[in-house]
């Protein structure tokens, strides 16, 4: 049995990622930091999983946490946002955003990549977002951060391809979250040509997909907005 490894799990993308992994076969490790309730929750629905508990953001919780893990495939999904105008942004909402999404990747792709490497197999998505391609006003910590994931997602697909990993991103628009709740969505979808909100499991489809089917991708980010970013 092939086994995932979904950090972030007890979020809306990255529990239907889970989910979606699990129905197709796979064995998954849900990471999650703070919710063990719902992690328990999520493992007690999946026969197939375990849950795994350490802050990405922790260089040696992740180290103690994935020492001897070996997986197939990896999902650094877990992110947050600390939303603010530049000006008025102060060194904790940029570091910890940045700690995160860049650090936190960092860390995590490390501690299960010489197992990859060993096996000669592999598969990296990072779940970036559309604030990384474009840029989103007040959001200068989280852009920054998920235009790293992205350039990250180029250059390690070139530096392990030779041992037959791939390494891709998703960049996902507007989705249905807790990240998402207070956003005035009726309104802001009209600006997406597909005329709807993204459903997590929209995602989830596609993180599959690049991490089990597109044995000829990598080094790619699939942009999942419904069109409002092309």
């Amino acid at each position: 049995m092939k086994r995932v490894l979904v950090t972030g799990s007890t979020g809306a993308i990255g529990e239907a990622c889970a989910r979606y992994f699990h129905d197709n076969g796979y064995f998954v490790y849900l990471n999650y930091r703070s919710d063990e309730q719902k992690a328990n929750k999520l493992q007690s629905e999946l026969e197939n999983s375990q849950t795994i508990h350490f802050d990405i953001a922790k260089k040696e919780e992740v180290r103690s946490a994935l020492e001897n893990l070996e997986i197939d495939v990896l999902v650094n999904n877990a992110g947050i946002t600390k939303d603010n105008l530049f000006f008025f942004m102060n060194d904790e909402e940029w570091g910890d955003v940045i700690d995160t999404s860049v650090n936190g990747t960092y860390y995590v792709t490390k501690a299960v990549l010489k197992n990859m490497i060993s096996n000669k197999r592999g598969s990296i998505i990072n779940v970036a977002s559309i604030s990384g391609l474009v840029g989103n006003a007040g959001q200068t910590n989280y852009s920054a951060a998920k235009g790293a994931m992205i350039a990250f997602t180029k250059a390690l697909s070139a530096e392990v391809a030779r041992y037959k990993i791939r390494v891709n991103a998703v960049a996902p628009g507007l989705v249905e979250s807790e990240m998402t709740k207070d956003l005035p969505l009726k309104e802001m979808k009209k600006a997406i040509p597909l005329r709807r909100i993204g459903k997590p499991e929209d995602v989830a489809e596609c993180v599959f997909f690049l991490g089990d089917k597109a044995s000829y991708v990598t080094g790619e980010t699939i942009n999942i907005s419904g069109g409002m970013v092309r």
